[in-house]
């Protein structure tokens, strides 16, 4: 475990929390090679509006916030801004719709992120621990759809190559990463290696408990991890 993932763990138990916020999700996820593309936590506007740029247009706005775990509930995203002015009024409206949801709310500030372009179709990976047989992974049709079709496949870590590719094989959406009817196929290489990247992760860092890569785009080079979730174990009471 690297001192960056070991630090982003301490001080959120230190803290009294097991959800982490996505940029702290991110930053474990990228530090086991994945890569989660650019991002700005920022505090004022005109901040947002750099990142932005530096970034590049068009951009996500999101709400960085421990006590607000459902940011679309939240009314905490703001998605496709391609101008400053845009930004300004998003940033205003996310902390408004913010403090309304919960008025107590800790807010570390926005996360400004690059808008994902549309892909292929969206895809899960995501890691449950199970009592007995410990990390065990999902990879499935993302977004939505995970909840309506249910169309996941499982395996118990660790697994190997051939497991990761068949995991994906698995699920009866296959043909749309495979190039149905004409269309692009997905870069499966890449999903195969960020399946056996959270494998590693989970049996290295025993302290998590879940994690939630949904949605993934997948693309025809690559896939963009558009939000990241990770829940710690509760801490052992001694």
């Amino acid at each position: 475990m690297s001192s960056q993932v070991k630090n982003i763990i301490q001080n959120a138990l230190k803290e009294g929390r097991t959800a982490l916020m996505e940029h702290e999700s991110r930053d474990i996820i990228q530090a086991y090679g994945i890569e989660i593309g650019k991002y700005k936590i920022v505090n004022s506007p005109d901040e947002a509006v750099a990142a932005a740029k530096n970034i590049g247009y068009p951009v996500v706005c999101k709400i960085a916030s421990p006590d607000i775990i459902h940011k679309t509930d939240a009314g905490g995203i703001k998605l496709n801004l391609k101008t400053d002015d845009e930004v300004k009024n998003a940033y205003n409206e996310i902390l408004q719709n913010a403090k309304k949801y919960k008025a107590d709310a800790k807010i570390i500030g926005i996360n400004v992120q690059k808008m994902t372009e549309k892909g292929i179709t969206e895809v899960i990976i995501g890691m449950t621990t199970d009592p007995q047989f410990g990390p065990a992974l999902m990879f499935g049709l993302g977004g939505i759809f995970v909840e309506i079709y249910k169309d996941v496949s499982f395996r118990v870590c660790p697994i190997t190559e051939y497991d990761a590719n068949e995991m994906i094989k698995d699920i009866k959406a296959f043909p749309l990463l495979d190039g149905f009817r004409g269309a692009p196929k997905a870069d499966i290489k890449f999903l195969v290696d960020a399946l056996m990247k959270i494998c590693k992760l989970s049996l290295e860092v025993p302290e998590i408990d879940q994690i939630d890569l949904n949605p993934i785009i997948a693309l025809p080079k690559g896939a963009a991890v558009v939000d990241a979730r990770i829940i710690l174990k509760e801490p052992k009471k001694e």
